[in-house]
């Protein structure tokens, strides 16, 4: 057990200290991961013996359900819904022509069985979350066009599908199956794993908003368990639980939960862990020696999945709603492969259908291939298509610093009669706590000084301690629609309970902060501090 113990600590030590330096030298770090497991193993420096491939299976499968919750929990949905549509239709009808090309490769240019080909086209059939999130987010590639959102839903809710493809082909490999049982099957995934997820997220949201625990932290471990029971709840009745997993993350995260930026950064910690252990543990039940056997049918796959299938698809799913071809050509490239691939090849091998190739070692070689070449050359493929947007997120921006730090920042307009107006600031009464840290005026930035005056027009950036959690009030939202009572009133003018105040006012995707003669007007959301 000590020997175990020190083990774990000297390979997550270890893989701490190499995504530093991978990060210098733009090779991605799920690689080193993979490549550190393989030192320890079986042929490696260290030589650990371990082929337990139903442990490594379960235990990746555990790791996914977190990596796809959080690849839900994390999506900007408001940002990335233009992107979805297609982004779905990648992840569904782009999961099946890619396994279909590729299956269709491996039976007459490898020289496989039709269900074996086809087995090795649908367990490669996936883009990887954890790779896809990992390079995108390391190397903060800014891609134009909502390229990243694209990728990132794609990426995220693809393995469902690709888990019914390879459980489809392993059952019609042990034994024959109707076409109204496959349907079925189909369904039963899809529809269950959908409500299953729906359901989850509905009930965890609401319990999260009525929840108070005394200690700071549970909340985190209420959502770990959230997690975990949309998977389960859903395998259980017959549905896809990667599907519900994710459905639960997207819907969570997008439902205005207490205290998200903590969950975030939970998060962030525990698919960090989650990704080095998963990379190791594949590396470690790998069999190094067993490479240079399946090198030659690897690199072809590969190099046929990564030239012709993937790109095949990408453009006929794409080409309908007039995606410009630099687009497609960079989605089509960032197809990574990685875990889910390979743990998709150890169900294979536990299987017991009549596998008569290493479909495991085929499926590693082509993840290898895939996160080492294309995911190194990802960001010089990005900049040669120039898909990069340079205008956003450069540096970090003060929205940054406020979801990362315990600092809010705030802007306000300095008007005519505004008490500041035509102040230095050493004259400015601030409020204790608080300084202003930029001032704009027109379409200049200055750099605030004791002396600097400020003028009518000017918006002020102000910075502050943001509201400890403990002190966290629930807001209420209020929709007004064209017969509400006070549609076209003046906020000044609208009697209301005196432990009820409008914050803040949502009208056409723009905020506003009210104040007295603020109108109120048709479709405005009205949100509520209510005592």
């Amino acid at each position: 057990m000590t020997a175990a113990l020190l083990v774990t600590a000297a390979v997550l030590l270890l893989c701490l200290a190499l995504t530093r330096a991978t990060n210098r030298f733009g090779v991605p770090a799920l690689a080193v991961f993979i490549a550190l497991g393989m030192l320890f193993g079986t042929d490696g420096v260290f030589r650990i013996e371990f082929h337990d491939y139903a442990f490594a299976e379960q235990a990746c499968t555990v790791a996914l359900v977190f990596i796809m919750f959080y690849g839900g929990f994390g999506t900007n949905w408001r940002r990335a819904k233009e992107a979805a549509v297609p982004a779905a239709l990648l992840s569904t009808v782009g999961v099946v022509l890619t396994a279909l090309i590729t299956g269709v490769f491996c039976r007459y240019a490898l020289g496989l069985r039709w269900l074996e080909g086809m087995l090795i086209g649908a367990v490669i059939s996936s883009t990887d979350a954890a790779s896809v999130f990992s390079i995108l987010r390391s190397k903060r590639l800014n891609l134009k066009g909502g390229t990243a959102s694209m990728l990132e839903i794609e990426s995220g809710s693809n393995d469902p599908c690709a888990w019914m493809l390879t459980t489809i082909l392993l059952q019609m490999m042990r034994s024959d199956v109707s076409a109204p049982a496959m349907v079925r099957m189909v369904a039963a995934q899809i529809v269950f794993g959908a409500a299953a997820g729906v359901m989850v997220a509905v009930a965890a949201g609401w319990l999260m908003r009525q929840a108070r625990f005394p200690t700071a932290g549970y909340d985190a471990i209420l959502v770990f368990a959230v997690a975990l029971l949309s998977y389960a709840g859903a395998a259980a009745v017959g549905g896809n639980g990667y599907l519900s997993a994710y459905i639960t993350g997207i819907i969570l995260g997008n439902s205005g939960v207490p205290d998200k930026r903590a969950l975030v950064h939970f998060f962030d910690g525990v698919t960090g862990l989650i990704q080095m252990l998963i990379f190791f543990l594949l590396g470690l039940i790998s069999t190094p020696s067993m490479l240079p056997r399946v090198a030659l049918q690897g690199l072809l796959v590969a190099l046929f999945l990564t030239l012709i299938s993937r790109p095949a698809a990408v453009f006929a799913i794409l080409m309908p709603f007039r995606r410009p071809v630099r687009q497609s050509l960079l989605v089509a490239w960032a197809g990574l492969r990685g875990a889910s691939s390979i743990v998709f090849a150890i169900v294979a091998a536990v299987d017991p259908a009549d596998l008569r190739s290493d479909v495991f070692h085929i499926v590693f070689f082509i993840v290898l291939f895939s996160i080492v070449l294309q995911g190194t050359f990802l960001p010089t493929v990005a900049r040669k298509l120039k898909m990069i947007d340079d205008s956003a997120d450069v540096m970090k921006t003060f929205s940054d610093y406020s979801e990362e730090t315990p600092v809010q920042f705030l802007k306000l307009t300095v008007s005519e009669n505004h008490p500041w107006a035509n102040k230095a600031l050493m004259a400015v009464d601030m409020i204790p706590g608080a300084r202003i840290a930029l001032v704009i005026r027109g379409d200049e930035q200055l750099v605030p000084r004791g002396h600097t005056t400020l003028l009518p027009g000017d918006r002020v950036i102000l910075s502050g301690p943001s509201m400890d959690p403990g002190d966290m009030a629930m807001l209420t939202e209020i929709r007004v629609d064209a017969v509400h009572p006070w549609a076209g009133r003046r906020l000044g003018d609208i009697r209301m309970h005196q432990r009820r105040l409008v914050v803040m006012i949502e009208r056409e995707g723009d905020v506003i902060i009210p104040d007295g003669e603020t109108v109120v007007q048709a479709g405005d959301v009205l949100v509520m501090n209510q005592l």
